[in-house]
């Protein structure tokens, strides 16, 4: 991850200071330096993730007699104290709202099927708290469709392939998740109609003063994670 490699320079730097290797410890700290600065630098981060986060445009408007829309799974925290809108996780969040916002211009025929297994501690799977939010959303129980055993995006696809078939449906994640997420379903013989949504990257006005942002560094992570994911993809050939 950017910033852990960040810290590892710094610390780096720090033990070649306390060994007297004065040279070695200013070339590392002055990368560390440098790393910090561009994975920090909201326009040059934003640019990058913007242009990758476009790889697909925006489904605006649902195809006609598509029956099945398919909310990949996130995160979620269950707890009984809190409004099932909190217990989810942000991208979560906002993947079901456009589940539901596409199910909306389709129905009565459209099926929103939602997924995700309990995790290492949870009591609970993802896809029943989605079930849950989408029923206090408005979304009928007779229409919501649960895929609770699938543990990441490929496993995923091996439950649609089931379900589905070489039907087309409608596939909604993260835009920045999507093209890992088409390759996977792609792979399967699937036919994906690919809703990117929770898009994190905004350039249209950069802010060229603002340095060492937290929300660039939290994007930093996510470039790094879906690089990551997408070199794993071709050592698989998918």
């Amino acid at each position: 991850m950017p910033l852990p490699l960040a810290m590892f320079l710094f610390i780096l730097a720090l033990v070649f200071l306390f060994r007297n290797k004065h040279f070695k410890a200013k070339v590392t700290l002055s990368l560390a330096l440098l790393w910090l600065f561009l994975i920090s630098y909201p326009p040059l981060v934003n640019s990058l993730l913007y242009d990758y986060e476009a790889s697909y445009p925006t489904l605006h408007t649902a195809p006609k007699d598509i029956q099945y829309i398919y909310v990949l799974g996130g995160g979620h925290s269950s707890d009984e104290n809190l409004p099932i809108s909190s217990e989810i996780n942000e991208p979560s969040l906002v993947r079901l709202a456009e589940g539901i916002r596409l199910y909306q211009q389709l129905k009565p025929q459209a099926k929103l099927i939602v997924s995700g297994y309990a995790g290492l501690h949870d009591p609970h799977t993802h896809a029943v708290m989605q079930e849950k939010l989408a029923l206090a959303l408005g979304v009928p129980q007779k229409d919501i469709l649960l895929e609770p055993k699938p543990r990441d995006t490929e496993e995923e696809a091996i439950a649609a392939k089931k379900r589905i078939g070489s039907k087309p449906f409608i596939l909604v994640t993260s835009a920045s998740h999507m093209k890992r997420a088409m390759g996977f379903f792609t792979k399967k013989g699937l036919q994906p109609i690919p809703a990117p949504t929770n898009h994190l990257a905004h350039v249209k006005y950069p802010d060229y003063t603002n340095f060492f942002s937290s929300r660039a560094l939290k994007k930093s992570s996510v470039i790094w994670h879906e690089i990551l994911g997408l070199l794993w993809q071709k050592i698989k050939g998918i």
